[in-house]
């Protein structure tokens, strides 16, 4: 394989095997520090990968002050540069817009899509992007050159503060990497609008990858009382108004996420029948099943209690003691619909922990659909790490 003319980092004998299956990552153990010490880097190098052979596996940016030490970028001889971008962005593109009619996705999923260390999200004209690896960050003016020249945005907005950066000793910000932006973004999604403020909101403004589990709730929703919590911006609450839902709540601990969902609700003339809450989700649900109110669906969407693999335990009680509150404010025969996004979270631990939660409350649940993440995120096969949102549609009625 002809390679570009970067450092050599080797890896000790017998490291390749995962490398060679197909994952991107390269662990700071299993780094020939002898031959290639991690010392001799700086945080984002461009580094060919090599076997303990010295066969060229691929090319990359190393962290030498991280657990995941290097990435595989490329493993055809690329450089990394404007070029090699504008070509993962055009292959990325042909699949999502085959799959959307309008220009409102995650266009490029890190990992999944030949980037590691990169997210960039399609709002109609406008692009935000996320990079979470020094080797990304250092290459932010090749992405953002063949962002331009790939979809010529009206403007290309950096929404660089993700946690994640922090592991790879990144500063955290958000700004304006082209043209001009003053805001708010609207994404359109099953015929609705939603103002979201990507500056200033979570992750990049927007949850595309519970799309198409929104895109299920017609028959599940229309005529109930429908009660979304974790509710950010409304997406789940406004969609099932849309549905033909006969009232919905939304509950949120952000102050600035519910006034969101209030004018986003007016935006599309639902406020008649949406409802914003600013509360705690716990004392919310507490305090409903303390004044005995009932909802016929209720849809658990929380961010992830599960971060590292060593909260898992404490993380997959928070989600029992969330699903069990939540069949506790449910109708006798009623819908629960429950998410995860924790990677470290197993699926069948989410249907464990409902079915623990349903058996204390002596209740019948009946899987109605398992869930997943949206085909704008597609899963790597090699990377178990892609694969990382969850979710199912339960029926739960009298024991």
């Amino acid at each position: 394989m002809s390679r570009p003319d970067y450092p050599a980092l080797y890896l000790k004998r017998g490291e390749d095997r995962r490398l060679r299956a197909g994952h991107l990552w390269v662990f700071s153990n299993e780094v020939d520090v002898a031959r290639s010490p991690l010392t001799a880097f700086a945080p984002g190098d461009p580094v060919v990968v090599l076997d303990h052979a010295g066969k060229a596996l691929g090319s990359g940016n190393v962290n030498p002050n991280t657990l995941i030490a290097a990435r595989l970028v490329d493993r055809g001889g690329h450089a990394l540069d404007r070029s090699l971008f504008v070509h993962r962005l055009n292959v990325a593109l042909s699949l999502r817009e085959r799959l959307h009619s309008e220009p409102f996705y995650r266009l490029l999923f890190g990992e999944s899509d030949g980037v590691p260390g990169l997210v960039v999200e399609r709002f109609g004209d406008i692009v935000v992007a996320q990079t979470t690896t020094a080797g990304t960050e250092r290459l932010k003016d090749a992405i953002a050159e063949a962002v331009e020249k790939t979809l010529r945005p009206r403007a290309l907005i950096w929404k660089n503060d993700s946690g994640a950066r922090a592991i790879e000793g990144l500063p955290s910000y958000a700004d304006i990497g082209l043209g001009e932006f003053s805001g708010p973004l609207r994404v359109r999604e099953g015929g609705l609008d939603f103002d979201v403020d990507v500056i200033g909101g979570q992750k990049t403004g927007w949850f595309f990858d519970q799309r198409a589990n929104r895109d299920r709730l017609a028959p599940y929703v229309a005529g109930k009382r429908v009660l979304d919590v974790f509710s950010y911006v409304g997406a789940w609450g406004l969609r099932a108004a849309a549905f033909g839902a006969e009232r919905v709540d939304c509950v949120d601990v952000s102050g600035r996420a519910v006034e969101a969902v209030a004018r986003n609700a007016a935006l599309n003339g639902l406020d008649a029948r949406v409802q914003a809450i600013e509360a705690d989700a716990f004392d919310f649900l507490k305090a409903a099943r303390a004044e005995r109110r009932r909802w016929d669906v209720v849809i658990l969407d929380p961010p992830a209690f599960v971060k590292r693999r060593k909260d898992f335990k404490e993380g997959a009680l928070a989600y029992r003691r969330l699903n069990e509150l939540g069949m506790q404010v449910l109708e006798r025969d009623g819908i629960l619909i429950t998410c995860s996004c924790s990677h470290h979270m197993p699926r069948a631990a989410l249907m464990e922990g409902v079915q623990a939660g349903a058996r204390h409350l002596d209740r019948f649940v009946q899987m109605v659909e398992p869930l997943s993440q949206a085909p704008d995120h597609p899963v790597h096969p090699a990377i178990p790490e892609t694969d990382y949102l969850k979710g199912y549609v339960f029926r739960t009625t009298p024991a």
